[in-house]
């Protein structure tokens, strides 16, 4: 598996954003995006899963081989911690959520409704879906807002398995998460010239 990226120009409502967009990560490899607020990294994960269009360019992979964690975490109030985690191993083919319980350490939460969670928590069930995708290429908007530092460590931990199973991530972070098999990107190079894109 892998993500590869060419000439790749994007928009938001419509605005270039990005122009010009190259890169590469093989398996097992996570690449960090960075750039001030504003400057597309939310947008690109967007065309990269598929949720948008892009302008000009080429993605090599498609929407089915992509799971996308965001700020919307998809997470269902009503429905328990594992039912949400049953409900969306359901809709991947994939039927045992315990290792995703374990890995964000839900086990004491599970048959909590998700609308009694903390945000903490909240963040933490959301990121646990992506291991119930069975997916191997992993988009991840900011994912470690409103995680303390155990639960950022436990997300590191989730990232680190993913890579070393043959998985990739593109992660859009201001935070250092100390990946040893991460490369960087800066967006800032690419953000798009008003009247330069067709």
């Amino acid at each position: 598996m892998e993500l590869r990226v060419n000439n790749l120009s994007c928009a938001r409502g419509g605005v270039p954003v990005l122009a010009g967009v190259s890169f590469a990560v093989a398996a097992g490899q996570a690449l960090i995006l960075r750039g001030p607020n504003g400057a597309g990294k939310t947008t690109l994960l967007r065309t990269l899963a598929g949720l948008q269009p892009a302008l000009a360019g080429e993605v090599s992979v498609g929407a089915d081989d992509v799971a996308l964690a965001t700020h919307a975490d998809g997470v269902k109030a009503a429905l328990t911690v594992a039912e949400n985690l049953g409900f969306w191993a359901a809709v991947h083919g994939q039927r045992d959520i315990a290792p995703a319980i374990s890995a964000m350490n839900l086990t004491a939460l599970q048959s909590r409704p998700a609308g009694q969670l903390s945000a903490g928590q909240r963040r933490r069930l959301g990121l646990a879906r992506l291991l119930v995708t069975g997916r191997k290429v992993w988009l991840l908007d900011e994912p470690t807002v409103s995680l303390d530092a155990a639960s950022v460590g436990l997300f590191v931990q989730v990232i680190t398995t993913h890579l070393a199973n043959g998985g990739l991530a593109v992660i859009a972070t201001h935070i250092d998460l100390g990946l040893t098999a991460a490369q960087t990107l800066d967006l800032a190079p690419f953000k798009a010239r008003l009247g330069a894109l067709p």
